[in-house]
């Protein structure tokens, strides 16, 4: 049994029990330079206060990060310009409310001035049982089936969400 066919196993069982679950996020994007080029230093200056925002949002769980305290060494894709970011939130509202009302919302108004527009999908959101860390081939898994399926209740977005109960 596959690591995510072993979670959603879990995750049935947890929600059957009333247990609470969470919400992994994945999301990547292409920079338009490497991230110590001049042309990201708007972006790279505003990382450690976008991190501290998140950490210190309401239902902040976990975030992928090195041991440099951010996820930018982290290369999941061939392509190096390729960055991705991950994180668990106790529920879809404590991430919408990060995401489009704390300090990222500004970073994520001005992303085209650091990043190129992709034609592949750049965000999947999942339930996960509580506790469990998702991988970043989980993440990649995610935004894969989404690729191939449109959101579905194992990988969707914020246009479409799935209930867990469901």
């Amino acid at each position: 049994m596959s690591a995510c066919a072993k979670c959603s196993a879990k995750l049935i069982e947890e929600v059957i029990a009333g247990l609470p679950v969470h919400l992994a996020q994945i999301n990547i994007a292409r920079m338009r330079a490497a991230l110590n080029d001049p042309i990201m230093k708007g972006f790279a200056d505003q990382l450690v206060d976008v991190n501290r925002s998140a950490e210190s949002s309401p239902g902040f769980i976990w975030r992928l990060k090195t041991e440099e305290g951010d996820a930018t060494n982290i290369r999941a894709y061939e392509d190096e310009l390729i960055l991705v970011n991950m994180s668990v939130w106790e529920s879809i509202e404590s991430l919408r409310e990060f995401t489009y009302r704390s300090h990222h919302a500004a970073v994520f108004r001005d992303r085209q001035q650091w990043f190129e527009r992709m034609n592949e999908t750049q965000l999947a959101l999942w339930w996960i049982p509580t506790g469990h860390t998702p991988t970043v081939e989980e993440g990649k898994s995610r935004l894969a089936l989404i690729e191939k399926l449109g959101p579905t209740p194992e990988a969707f977005t914020f246009k479409k969400i799935f209930d867990p109960t469901k």
